[in-house]
């Protein structure tokens, strides 16, 4: 099974080229929810001294006006990234007056779903239609689920990489290409993805007001809580914001080949669905979403790993990976970390870089009908009871004990971690794998273990332990305020995103139906 990827390792090795699997670029995109200082969502508008959101390049909001969402540039080095993400959010601290970044995936309590605030980007068409497409994910999933938080790791590997792995797999097909390569890595996150939230799953509880008045399938923990005694990431159950009606809605994206991926995404954003019509499109002069399509736009499609291509202002991603291929890939399956006050961490980080090379050099074999359900299958039983040691997830057809298959993965990610631990002169990646081999051999060692063991330490809520860690890290992070040069340049990216969004209002030179009807008729 593990032939060839120990084979090609061996090739890197000895033909000198391990190092090339070491640089890389890594980006982080950390989606925080701003709440009041009693825990409630925040209703008050995203603060102007950080900016548009729109335009900005480092501060902007996903779902709800609540809910900042951080982009770090692209780093190759682990404390760089880091470090910027923590400047940023000192920045964002400096501008939210006494509210405070929530410290967990699953949202703090929830009023209803008129106390989420859809976000807004400006009277622009591109801004316009940024907020009628939450629109449509409200209508179409409801709003709680939106202002779920995650972290998303986006690594490319370094261009010289190409040539030599090139050489290395001759001969195969699936790595003809760089951009082949990277459908070939994703292949292979989608079937051992079920280990991330296994080891990294922080979100083994929610408050009760995040159901409202829907019935939950999950137990007890207290008067507030619904938690599950064995669960990972509720955030990557069927409770969480994800396609889980998939297969029901027709949606089936190919990643066999880049051509095959662009045209099946094309097709699940062009094709029409009853009963998405039956909400309409414009009503009157109200937009309830863009179209009536299985997918409004690509970005709706919520697979916990994307192939990305920077698109050009009011380019479709499809167009982008069309023109010119596969950037880097884009890994959404972690939540955010309520003990670290950044949600992520290096060794994590390290990990998931270990992972990625795992899943480049590994065969990568076309994804069959049966092993998409089986993916789907593994991914939410982790889940829900990844630390059950009763939990079998299937392979290939047959069952097998989730932390078998787990320490069969982590001895073979070995391989890739001595490679690179030579490649650089340091034992990271070996001291990395050997403190995740702690959590499989014991899931008390894991973050969602973590978690409930400290709600019942503290004989607390989930609510109360969420706002305990929230409070921790606001003070951390607000003692040490960004000053001079570096709070000038945040400054004066907040005019110029201002100015920016301010000139594309003012350049707009039909109105929105022109605009929405020529972006979707542009390939």
């Amino acid at each position: 099974m593990y032939e060839l990827y120990n084979r090609r390792l061996a090739a890197f090795q000895r033909d000198g080229n391990a190092r090339l699997l070491c640089p890389g670029l890594i980006g982080l995109e950390k989606e925080n929810l701003r709440v009041t200082p009693s825990g409630t969502i925040a209703q008050t508008p995203h603060p102007r001294a950080l900016g548009s959101t729109l335009t900005h390049p480092h501060v902007t909001t996903d779902y709800s006006e609540a809910l900042i969402e951080l982009i770090t540039a692209p780093h190759e080095e682990y404390a760089a990234v880091l470090a910027e993400l923590d400047e940023i959010m000192r920045v964002v601290y400096a501008a939210i007056g006494d509210e405070l970044l929530w410290a967990t995936s699953m949202p703090c309590v929830v009023e209803g779903e008129r106390s989420i605030p859809i976000a807004w980007y400006g009277r622009s068409n591109s801004g316009f239609m940024k907020h009628i497409y939450r629109q449509g994910l409200a209508r179409r999933y409801g709003k709680t689920m939106q202002v779920i938080a995650g972290v998303h790791f986006n690594y490319s590997f370094a261009e010289p990489l190409w040539p030599a792995f090139a050489e290395i797999a001759a001969g195969d097909a699936q790595h003809g290409s760089k951009s082949e390569s990277y459908l070939s890595l994703t292949r292979n996150m989608l079937r051992f993805g079920w280990l991330v939230p296994y080891l990294f799953g922080a979100s083994p509880a929610v408050c009760k007001s995040f159901f409202g008045a829907r019935p939950s399938k999950l137990q007890a923990f207290d008067r507030t809580t619904f938690y599950e005694p064995f669960a990972t990431s509720l955030r990557l159950s069927d409770i969480g914001y994800k396609n889980n009606r998939e297969a029901e809605l027709g949606i089936n994206i190919d990643y066999s080949s880049l051509p095959h991926y662009i045209e099946s995404m094309v097709e699940a954003i062009s094709r029409p669905h009853a009963e998405y019509e039956r909400i309409g499109v414009k009503v009157g002069d109200e937009y309830r979403q863009l179209n009536a399509n299985l997918l409004q736009i690509e970005n709706e499609y919520y697979s916990t790993v994307r192939i990305k291509e920077i698109a050009q202002r009011l380019e479709k991603p499809t167009t982008a990976l069309a023109r010119r291929g596969v950037r880097y890939v884009e890994l959404r399956a972690l939540d955010v970390s309520p003990f670290e006050p950044l949600g992520v961490y290096e060794s994590q980080l390290r990990f998931l870089k270990l992972l990625v090379t795992f899943c480049l050099v590994h065969d990568s074999p076309l994804l069959s009908d049966d092993e998409r359900r089986e993916i789907a299958h593994n991914l939410e039983q982790t889940a829900l009871r990844g630390r059950d040691p009763a939990l079998m997830l299937c392979r290939a057809g047959e069952s097998l004990a989730l932390k078998t298959w787990a320490a069969e993965l982590l001895q073979q990610l070995q391989g890739a971690a001595e490679l690179l631990d030579a490649a650089l002169d340091t034992g990271d990646y070996t001291r990395t794998l050997r403190e995740q081999l702690a959590c499989v051999e014991d899931s008390d060692a894991t973050p969602s273990a973590r978690v409930l063991q400290e709600m019942r330490d503290n004989n607390e809520s989930f609510f109360e332990f969420a706002m305990r860690w929230s409070h921790r890290h606001e003070r951390d992070l607000r003692a040490r305020p960004v000053t001079g040069e570096r709070a000038a340049r945040y400054e004066h990216l907040a005019q110029k995103s201002l100015a920016d969004q301010a000139a594309l209002e003012a350049s707009d030179e039909v109105d929105f139906d022109t605009f929405l009807r020529e972006y979707f008729a542009h390939s």
